[in-house]
């Protein structure tokens, strides 16, 4: 099956968590259909071919459900109550969304043939990596030397995703344990 066709049928599940997301009641589950989005956005990456950013899409949708989730769990404000204009919002927000998979259709056929160079400088990475950086391979030598500074991005993103989830799943000692420890002291 040619990409094209995974990629739109990759869309339509992401159009249906996001549709599924706004009908829910239960915030709790929406965040998790929103991850659903997310992990649809990881393997279309991933069925382009960009796998650095497929890793970093799905290690950030995963600290983000964690974040998400860990904020939401047990807390009684997380059901939403149904009124008239949630419907309406629901119906047109559901239209935009057909919308933009019907117009994206014709935007998937005119991307080039799976595994050729959409830019040139993928060409001249191809043809020229090995003598410019000296590097035995290729993907080495892109990562490390003509896209550096992407990639210290991207190590900074997944660090203080990293961080930011520790920071919030720690768990904490009570006030009372540790006032009473003090007293003793």
């Amino acid at each position: 099956m040619p990409v094209e066709t995974w990629l739109i049928f990759v869309l339509g599940f992401m159009i249906i968590g996001s549709i599924i997301a706004l009908e829910l009641k239960d915030l709790l589950s929406a965040v998790i259909s929103i991850g659903i989005v997310g992990l649809g956005v990881s393997i279309a990456f991933l069925l382009l071919q960009a796998l650095d950013l497929a890793i970093v899409q799905f290690l950030f949708e995963i600290f983000a459900l964690i974040i998400l989730i860990r904020a939401f769990n047990g807390k009684e404000y997380h059901i939403q109550e149904p009124s008239k204009s949630h419907m309406i919002q629901s119906v047109v927000t559901v239209a935009v969304l057909l919308l933009i998979l019907i117009l994206s259709i014709n935007i998937f056929r005119a991307l080039p043939e799976f595994g050729k160079p959409i830019f040139s400088t993928a060409k001249h990475y191809i043809e020229n990596a090995a003598q410019e950086t000296g590097s035995a391979n290729i993907v080495t030598a892109i990562i490390l030397d003509y896209r550096a500074y992407d990639t210290l991005g991207e190590v900074t993103v997944l660090f203080t995703a990293i961080l930011g989830a520790l920071a919030i799943l720690r768990t904490r000692k009570s006030n009372g344990a540790a006032g009473g420890d003090n007293e003793t002291a």
